[in-house]
């Protein structure tokens, strides 16, 4: 008898409750666009592909079928999601605070904190997902906290950083978050209608080809791809299209009003609904596993209110061509 295939959980995704004691917004940054540094990109001419997916394991009510035409104009995205350094520059030009700071906490996987430390750092946790601690202290430049730094970890993706404090930094280097399809698109690297960005299987031949959780979760991390949370975006090799670090490592925060009701209808450029609560979030993050959430795949999707911020969420940039 074929066992069952596991049930999909809900997504590694830590959400933060609004409160009339949220701080006001960030300011818009300031500075030139022409401070950014540039960083390499892709430019795509117009397009067209099938997304979403079909798939008998997709997770049903995130909104990933149906499969449908979607024709794109030209832009161009960032190959790497945005680095510490990347970050880092972006602050010292700008003065800016992300909401993390603003709030004085944001959300940390139980496993990236010392135990020793746990009763210190940690102000709550999740009902629904325990392993998600809400920390004091922890931001893009102290990712675990008062005491963890990020001298080591400049090449890896910036975290703790809300969907307000990426358009920051995107309209600080003249660019915006990709939409959705752009990700999509860019993300199957030239494939139609894979599961990855490489081809149908998570490992072809034993190889590691990404950055996502090694055992059973979230009791178990073997670390069998080398990684027990976020790797330098380069880590891996790129897909077809050039584009690094688009499966597991952070989710990406998407231009995209959070949506699911999809038709089987040709589009171009679509953008979600015009209003909502939620963002769309792809790609998956270091803590996905088909034990827990496969959602580490292009076609697959997941939602986060605009000042959420945690661990495993980062971004990149886009930016129309022509």
């Amino acid at each position: 008898m074929t066992p069952a295939e596991p049930k999909p959980k809900p997504c590694c995704a830590a959400s933060r409750a609004r409160s009339a004691s949220s701080p006001a917004q960030p300011a818009p940054a300031s500075g030139a666009a022409s401070a950014a540094p540039a960083r390499p990109s892709i430019a795509f001419p117009a397009a067209r592909f099938l997304m979403g997916t079909d798939y008998a394991r997709a997770n049903h009510g995130d909104g990933e079928g149906p499969v449908r035409p979607v024709a794109l104009s030209p832009y161009a995205i960032d190959t790497c999601p945005v680095t510490n350094a990347d970050f880092a520059a972006f602050v010292e030009a700008t003065g800016y605070l992300t909401e993390a700071e603003r709030f004085g906490d944001s959300f940390v996987f139980q496993g990236q904190i010392a135990p020793e430390r746990y009763d210190e750092l940690v102000i709550d946790t999740l009902a629904a997902a325990p392993w998600w601690c809400l920390v004091r202290g922890a931001c893009w430049r102290a990712p675990e906290g008062p005491g963890s730094s990020i001298d080591a970890r400049m090449t890896h993706p910036a975290v703790h950083v809300s969907w307000n404090d990426a358009m920051a930094y995107a309209a600080w280097s003249g660019a915006t978050l990709p939409t959705e399809a752009q990700w999509e698109y860019a993300a199957r690297g030239g494939l139609e209608q894979k599961l990855y960005p490489w081809g149908d299987e998570l490992e072809p031949q034993g190889r590691h080809l990404c950055n996502v959780w090694q055992g059973e979760f979230p009791e178990l991390n073997t670390l069998d791809d080398g990684f027990a949370a976020t790797c330098p975006v380069d880590a891996f090799p790129p897909n077809g299209h050039g584009l690094y670090s688009v499966t597991g490592n952070t989710w990406e925060w998407c231009l995209d009003v959070w949506g699911v009701d999809f038709t089987a209808a040709p589009s171009r450029d679509p953008q979600g609904p015009a209003t909502g609560e939620a963002r769309v979030m792809k790609g998956g993050s270091f803590l996905c596993h088909a034990s827990y959430c496969n959602r580490y795949r292009p076609a697959a999707r997941t939602r986060n209110t605009p000042d959420s911020a945690a661990s495993n969420i980062g971004f990149r940039c886009a930016r129309p061509v022509g």
